[in-house]
């Protein structure tokens, strides 16, 4: 992949976000950073010591017009994206949550995020990378959101998930011998304000396939999901 091709990756002002972006400016690639607080998004991007090739954006990804302006930003001042990572992600849930208990707002406001916000940025996006016939399309997803492995608690964000997955299948073949490749990916349990200090996994580890994914050749696989660069049952 060429230097300087330009990287969108939303949420990005912290955890696996941040590290995202951290490891894809040292692959020589522009990063784009979206973070729904400016002020902390300017910190963190400020943070990674980048120069030129990391930028950060106001982005919030339940809000279309901010998907648009977002955008519009990032073509005007560095042409077509050629990677989208989906990583924003909301679990405003317990982990001990119950379907039965489970109110229609905490239903509403994981959608938002977790699936409606990654349609929203492939609306926008995709286009754009189907103008050039290149793209790769990254979908942070998770193990909870597995049908094969799908068991109780958090039931607003691992259906969320299962959706995301579902997603990644529908634009894969959607867009299928355009030059743009679309997978999900499982981070595994990972040490972030969302994961927790018990997690066993750091965020390095946790974003190397994400990286791995947006990195992909011409060859590389679409409409998979994947863990520690191994594909996963859905």
């Amino acid at each position: 992949m060429s230097i300087a091709k330009t990287a969108i990756v939303t949420g990005a002002n912290r955890g696996l976000g941040l590290e995202i972006a951290r490891q894809l400016v040292r692959e020589g690639v522009r990063v784009v950073m979206g973070s729904r607080d400016p002020v902390k998004g300017e910190r963190a991007c400020a943070g990674l010591k980048a120069g030129e090739l990391a930028v950060s954006h106001a982005l919030d990804v339940s809000d279309t017009r901010s998907v648009r302006r977002f955008v519009a930003f990032v073509e005007k001042n560095f042409g077509p994206p050629a990677i989208l990572v989906n990583n924003a992600g909301a679990y405003p849930e317990p982990r001990e949550a119950r379907v039965t208990d489970t109110k229609t707002s905490v239903w509403r406001e994981t959608f938002e995020t977790n699936l409606f916000g990654a349609v929203r940025m492939c609306r926008e996006v995709v286009p754009l990378m189907q103008r050039v016939a290149y793209g790769r399309v990254v979908n942070m997803s998770s193990g909870l959101g597995q049908l094969s492995k799908m068991g109780e608690g958090s039931p607003a964000y691992r259906v969320s998930k299962a959706a995301l997955n579902a997603l990644t299948v529908t634009l894969a073949a959607e867009v299928k011998g355009q030059g743009i490749l679309v997978n999900a990916m499982s981070p595994g349990w990972v040490r972030t304000d969302m994961g927790g200090e018990e997690a066993p996994r750091g965020v390095d580890e946790g974003a190397d396939t994400a990286v791995w994914l947006a990195l992909l050749p011409s060859s590389g696989p679409t409409g998979q999901f994947f863990r520690d660069r191994k594909p996963i049952p859905w």
